[in-house]
């Protein structure tokens, strides 16, 4: 028998005391909702877990509800959308040492619930990952781009920058210790939720274990709620956001070496390297330029993140972040100043050589490189300081 808490939406009765709370995030699932529940059931209630099932309800218009009312669910409705807001409202309403989660959608091993949780339990972990990419996967149950780049880039990047082992960092069926996941205090509402999970586990340093499971083809003509490229695009991001200080060394670096690099040139001129390679020409100076704008962009995006990051960074970031308003006015003034100084100065020789050709594009390119980065950390730290009072 089913050790499932009902909920009479009505009159809810207070709820026996469960080791277990299996999440399952739900908008517009009918057609699959009923056989997860029912394979939820069939792994947990013989393995004497005691557990219920909570159906985090995001607003759905068909008969989903109604189906996980039948099945002796507990519905929680969320009116924030999205995947991760779904899943947050169901999460918080456990009450359970630990929480399970996986898609309604019919794909996963639901049968690996009493395995994943017992493989938490025994090992005391904060998390519980059943892996589809060391376990069995269907012909055609997972896109090839997924398969083969985005899932594989997307959890080597997360492993490398966070120290991780992971084998899967989408895979959405995973069992979760409760008190570790109020503590991680994670935010997203979408598709970005389990790289936010993981990262949140990883840089708090919680114990994490994998067991192989898999992932089944979906039902014919249903349409999925993952977007590749737009959902893609959300990991990214909050993986890039966790991180501030990558950004921060690689933009600082690359802005230093450039100028120096840049300084050199001007003053040795073009140099040739045993008869072969030609540098410290013009071609060379556009692209030491080219790269210390892009470097410069890297540092300023690195100073966006650490508004909201509690990383720490550089002092000498932590100064520009909270430049005084006086300095940096001062500072776009002298920016403002030089820029038109050059022009002027350009302006000049045109006019003494009779408006005719100038051969001034060494000294122009030399001097457009600290300009051109002086602008970018001007107006960066413009908006940086306009983001900064917005957060107050």
């Amino acid at each position: 028998m089913s050790s499932t808490l009902p909920l009479n939406t009505s009159n809810q009765t207070e709820a026996t005391a469960v080791d277990l709370s299996f999440v399952f995030p739900c908008l517009n699932e009918e057609t699959t909702l009923g056989t997860c529940i029912q394979q939820v059931n069939e792994s947990l209630a013989p393995s004497g877990i005691r557990y219920e099932i909570i159906v985090a309800d995001n607003g759905s218009t068909d008969s989903s509800r109604e189906i996980a009312l039948g099945l002796g669910c507990r519905v929680v409705p969320v009116a924030a959308r999205g995947y991760g807001a779904a899943l947050r409202g169901g999460i918080e309403a456990s009450q359970a040492e630990y929480v399970m989660f996986a898609d309604s959608d019919s794909t996963y091993l639901y049968a690996d619930a009493a395995p994943l949780y017992r493989a938490a339990k025994e090992g005391n972990a904060d998390m519980a990952i059943a892996s589809r990419m060391i376990g069995e996967i269907e012909p055609g149950a997972m896109p090839t781009l997924h398969r083969r780049l985005g899932t594989p880039v997307l959890t080597t990047l997360i492993n490398l920058l966070f120290h991780g082992k992971l084998s899967d960092c989408n895979s959405g069926f995973r069992c979760i210790r409760k008190t570790a996941f109020d503590e991680w205090q994670i935010r997203s509402n979408g598709m970005e939720f389990a790289s936010e999970l993981l990262i949140k586990a990883l840089k708090a340093g919680a114990r994490s274990v994998e067991i192989p499971s898999g992932l089944r083809k979906g039902p014919e003509g249903r349409v999925a709620h993952l977007r590749t490229w737009r959902d893609g695009m959300r990991h990214l991001l909050f993986i890039f956001s966790e991180k501030p200080r990558l950004f921060e060394l690689l933009g600082f670096i690359t802005v230093l070496v450039t100028t120096l690099l840049q300084i050199t040139a001007f003053c040795t001129g073009p140099v040739s390297i045993g008869g072969v390679f030609h540098v410290f020409d013009l071609h060379s100076q556009a692209l030491l330029l080219l790269t210390g704008i892009i470097g410069a962009q890297f540092y300023l995006f690195s100073c966006i993140l650490f508004l909201q990051s509690n990383d720490r960074s550089l002092g000498i970031t932590r100064k520009l972040i909270h430049l005084d308003e006086g300095v940096l006015f001062f500072t776009l003034l002298a920016t403002v100043g030089a820029c038109a100084t050059v022009a002027t100065y350009i302006g000049i020789k045109w006019s003494l050589s009779g408006f005719g050709n100038l051969n001034l594009a060494r000294d122009l390119l030399f001097w457009s490189h600290p300009l051109a980065i002086s602008i970018s950390f001007s107006v960066g730290l413009l908006g940086l300081h306009i983001l900064k009072k917005a957060q107050k």
